[in-house]
């Protein structure tokens, strides 16, 4: 007679915790939040508020319960379990200065492995999703202990001051409303959305600086990660294999069945690339990262000879190649190359508008993949831009002597965030970027994704296609049938990890702030005090 295998458990602690109804959900979960604040702080702040957007609340702390828990019911009228999820959260002060901050973090408790109704064996599943796979509360306790499943602590001191009286990102301020009208300042319930789909389990439990397992047993995320130069999934591979994969830039996608599926309804046909015309030698699609201003990307989009961009070089700027100041060379008719560095990419943009450019390539001063986005608003730029990497800003360059034709363009035959093979793109910047890496869409995708490392002032607050791909990767990750696993999204999973946190203004965002998510996985430790660092989510002025 076998003698059943226990669960194995691991507690999660964190040390920096961070709506339009969608129309096609089939929902039945209880998503509760938990108010662990005291008295007159943070939820029980009682500072009088007028109502805005649709939050009725009457004090600060109302509005901001109010918010959570809407975005809690918001996930709750998406995913299907018989088995309540608990979310612990607080605002307090985070650390911050006037330019940058915590905007706030939030993730899982504990993570459970082999236990009664498990679909893998020796594989991590975020609580919430054991518990639903296996029917009943797995770690049963009381509220504002660690039998809840997911911590989050947000920054009360956003746009005022800290403590010590010093101000706390100046200008930036979370928008409490529940209409998603949050103009240039930060939507809280975006912000929750993302986070709390980290809490349900879109994230790996895996190192991504080393490739680690924890305890050498693969995560339920993981096991859907397909790097395609190897042909191997996350699951497969030794942990130098998954080092690897992780900095092997858009070549990495999720190889789940329901994403799949909704690649085409969701992702628009033409991902962003900068083409090569000429020479021969450097001819072809090089990748690039897209600006949050200016006209997006389209086809047959723009083309023109590459001109070297020159201004002088002062105290604006201290590279002749910056377009800090005026340019002094001719771009008139041609597209502009520039240097990154010294001042914000609004700045070089329009100083090459102004010289009568058509458009500009940005060259990255950073050895990394894939080129990062550019942030900033300006509404009176009307001429596209993109960024692309140091070594095709230095091989552009050296040709410029013989002549450079280039086209800022989409490649149509490709959907933005997918590869040729119609599967979303997994974010895998290299270098390794620690709670940004892995657990988030490439954010080439168009339309904005929910879960990019960077959040996008454009987004709704739908998690469901046609508008987002965020509710079928977590469909992905549910063990059931497979008639209801494709067809009814009652067949629905949680999992978790490492917190996260977000960013705003990236693409076609509104807003010039930036928050972005840098989580970092130290360890998981048994019921202990020791600390699960996510990192923190923060913000920057540009």
């Amino acid at each position: 007679m076998n003698t059943p295998r226990l669960p194995t458990l691991r507690l999660l602690p964190l040390i920096l915790f961070l709506c339009v109804l969608p129309s096609a959900a089939f929902g039945t979960a209880t998503i509760t939040i938990v108010n662990v604040d005291g008295p007159g702080e943070g939820f029980n702040d009682p500072a009088p508020v007028k109502p805005v957007g649709k939050n009725t609340g009457r004090t600060l702390g109302q509005q901001r319960l109010i918010a959570f828990q809407f975005a809690a019911d918001i996930w709750g009228t998406t995913i299907d379990s018989n088995v309540g999820t608990r979310i612990q959260a607080s605002f307090d002060p985070l650390s911050c200065t006037a330019d940058s901050g915590v905007l706030g973090s939030a993730g899982p408790i504990q993570i459970v492995s082999d236990f009664p109704g498990a679909e893998f064996a020796n594989t991590w599943y975020a609580v919430a999703l054991g518990n639903k796979e296996a029917g009943f509360d797995l770690i049963p306790g009381a509220s504002g202990t660690n039998a809840d499943d997911i911590l989050a602590q947000f920054n009360s001191s956003l746009g005022g001051t800290n403590p010590d009286g010093t101000p706390c990102l100046t200008g930036l301020n979370w928008y409490y409303g529940l209409d998603d009208k949050h103009g240039t300042n930060i939507d809280l319930v975006t912000v929750l959305l993302h986070e709390f789909a980290h809490g349900l389990g879109f994230l790996s439990v895996v190192n991504e600086v080393n490739g680690s397992e924890i305890h050498g047993m693969t995560d339920i995320f993981s096991r859907h990660i397909l790097d395609t130069t190897a042909g191997l999934t996350w699951d497969q591979m030794t942990n130098a294999q998954r080092k690897a994969s992780a900095l092997n830039s858009r070549k990495v996608v999720w190889n789940g069945t329901n994403v799949f599926g909704a690649v085409l309804s969701v992702l628009s046909p033409g991902t962003p690339v900068l083409k090569v015309n000429s020479p021969s030698s450097i001819a072809g699609n090089h990748d690039v990262g897209t600006a949050s201003f200016g006209p997006p990307l389209s086809s047959p989009g723009v083309t023109g000879d590459v001109a070297a961009a020159l201004d002088p070089a002062d105290a604006v700027g201290p590279s002749a190649t910056d377009a800090c100041s005026a340019l002094t060379s001719n771009v008139t008719g041609k597209i502009a190359l520039v240097d990154r560095g010294s001042c914000t990419f609004v700045t070089k943009v329009k100083n090459a508008q102004n010289a009568g450019a058509i458009g500009v390539i940005v060259a990255d001063n950073r050895v990394e993949t894939p080129p990062p986005g550019m942030g900033g608003s300006d509404s009176t730029i009307t001429i596209p831009s993109l960024m692309i990497s140091q070594a095709d800003g230095v091989s552009i360059r050296n040709q410029l002597g013989v002549g450079v034709n280039a086209s800022l363009t989409v490649d149509l035959a490709i959907r933005a965030g997918a590869d040729a093979n119609g599967r979303a793109l997994l974010f895998m910047p290299n270098p390794v970027q620690p709670g940004s890496s892995v657990s988030h869409w490439d954010p080439i995708a168009f339309p904005n994704q929910l879960m990019e490392p960077a959040i996008n002032g454009d987004l709704t607050h739908s998690v469901v296609p046609p508008e987002d791909l965020t509710f079928e990767l977590l469909r992905d990750t549910v063990k059931c049938s497979s008639e209801s696993r494709f067809r009814s999204r009652a067949c629905w999973s949680t999992a978790w990890k490492k917190a996260s946190a977000m960013s705003v203004v990236r693409k076609k965002s509104v807003g010039a702030g930036k928050m972005m998510e840098t989580l970092s996985l130290v360890s998981f430790y048994f019921f202990s005090p020791h600390c699960h660092n996510p990192g923190a989510s923060w913000a920057r002025l540009p």
